[in-house]
């Protein structure tokens, strides 16, 4: 049977975490050998370990991605890595790129695209969330890739207070029914701001919610 690829995950977020183990799980040909919340842990967990795929969150704790990755080229240590951000500026891109990378999602897309992204780096390829390649060639050709994608602003500006609260709920990993219990209010109430939520988002489940909120500032 073939050998499984192996991934370590590096996020300061324990819910993205378990949501990206979650997904992880679903492909029968990749595991998770472990996490690390600072970057701190990741410098201390090279040292003696490997994965054929770090995840790798920009923003943590006891240096930061773009440090691990220095820290990796200064020390010469080969580990494919998939960056995960919640920025999509092209500059940011090209010195993580020019650090070593190998692939860059934002964190709305990663529960989306974390498989296809850990199956392309293992053979060998680049991969990119389609609002970074649509970056990339705005940068290059000065045209974007697709239109009509509403703004992020735009987003955050739609959801009322009460599907704020709710979605602040969610990411903190409480359950419908106790959502319902802390504001007071009917499960199916809770299930109906859920909906509301998935769809001004556009994700497709809690993780993607959870990831969302993370992302925006909303916990």
């Amino acid at each position: 049977m073939k050998n499984k690829i192996s991934v370590h995950i590096a996020d300061d977020h324990k819910i993205l975490i378990e949501g990206i183990i979650a997904v992880i799980n679903t492909d029968e040909f990749i595991e998770v050998e472990g996490y690390s919340l600072t970057g701190k842990q990741v410098i201390e967990w090279i040292k003696s370990n490997s994965a054929d795929i770090l995840i790798l969150d920009i923003n943590m704790p006891e240096y930061d991605g773009i440090e691990v990755l220095r820290y990796f080229k200064q020390k010469k240590i080969t580990q494919k890595s998939i960056i995960l951000s919640s920025y999509d500026d092209v500059k940011l891109v090209q010195e993580m790129i020019n650090l070593g990378a190998n692939g860059f999602l934002s964190k709305d897309s990663a529960g989306l695209h974390i498989i296809e992204a850990i199956h392309a780096v293992h053979k060998g390829d680049q991969y990119f969330s389609d609002a970074i390649k649509n970056n990339l060639l705005k940068l290059y050709t000065g045209k974007n890739v697709k239109s009509g994608v509403r703004p992020e602003s735009t987003i955050l500006n739609s959801l009322t207070p009460r599907e704020v609260e709710v979605l602040k709920l969610i990411t903190n990993e409480h359950s419908s029914t106790e959502i319902a219990g802390i504001l007071n209010i009917s499960q199916s109430t809770v299930d109906t701001y859920r909906k509301s939520l998935l769809k001004k988002t556009n994700v497709k489940n809690s993780i993607g919610l959870a990831m969302y909120a993370v992302k925006n500032n909303i916990i």
